[in-house]
């Protein structure tokens, strides 16, 4: 038997919600106490002005002693500001700033694959750090997969951030699924879904392996994040822990499993 353990973490671009500042080791420091096999990340920068233009995957790799890790961008451009829908595959012919997705392995992975869906025709009032309740247009939106090889063989690890917009973030869901049928099973999904509680459960039928609060980050009361896995895969969850860092105003969602 081999315990793993994986995890999702809305990182908000490294930015600290206590004092409103992206610093260069706040990031690292945060993930690498995670100890993480497979971590998916949301809320990326990749070249932004505001967090330094690094690239905040390689970045939480490093951190983790991961030896594969991609990068999938949502948009060109910076969020709130100028930008236009990216190609998520082509993250390493884009000249400027990015902003999407990101996946990390310890495991060998095999194969990466990606894809995006259009951003829903409304947007929604959302609270904002350090600007209160602001009208937020939707964004395209970008998932990414990797072929991973476990204890007893290859299977799919996907990694996702979901409309905030009731009931288009479902239709997405819905199509995610769909999008994974042609990949190994079983099938592990480590996203900000933006859904609450039992309900990406309910969309996919898929078990959920965490029940537990994940934002906001100082006083957890609602779950947008998940790790959920394809219904008739039984792998033994150990230990389900919500951890706040020093960045974000999400918690990061960890789950380990013996598998």
């Amino acid at each position: 038997m081999t315990r793993l353990r994986f995890g999702t973490f809305n990182l908000l671009h490294g930015l600290s919600v206590v004092d409103g500042q992206v610093r260069d080791a706040d990031l690292p420091t945060a993930v690498g106490a995670l100890d993480a096999d497979v971590l998916g990340l949301q809320e990326v920068d990749r070249g932004q002005p505001r967090s330094g233009k690094i690239d905040q995957t390689t970045a939480v790799a490093d951190a983790l002693g991961a030896t594969w890790w991609r990068f999938a961008p949502a948009i060109v451009g910076t969020p709130g500001g100028s930008w236009d829908p990216a190609d998520p595959g082509g993250a390493d012919e884009i000249d400027g700033p990015s902003y999407g997705v990101g996946l990390v392995s310890r495991l060998e992975v095999l194969d990466w694959r990606s894809t995006s869906f259009r951003p829903a025709p409304v947007g929604m009032p959302l609270m904002v750090p350090g600007r209160g309740l602001v009208h937020v247009p939707d964004e395209p939106r970008v998932v990414l997969a990797a072929t991973v090889v476990g204890p007893d063989g290859p299977f799919t690890v996907a990694t996702a951030h979901l409309s905030f917009v009731p009931g288009w973030n479902v239709w997405q869901l819905r199509r995610l699924v769909r999008w994974l049928a042609p990949m190994p099973r079983p099938w592990m999904l480590l996203a900000d879904l933006n859904l609450p509680g039992p309900l990406p459960r309910l969309a996919t039928g898929w078990r959920r392996l965490a029940r537990v609060p994940t934002y906001p980050s100082w006083r957890p009361r609602i779950q947008w994040d998940h790790v959920l896995t394809t219904a008739g895969t039984r792998p033994h969850v150990a230990a389900v822990r919500a951890e706040r860092l020093a960045v974000s105003d999400h918690c990061a969602l960890l789950v380990d499993v013996d598998w």
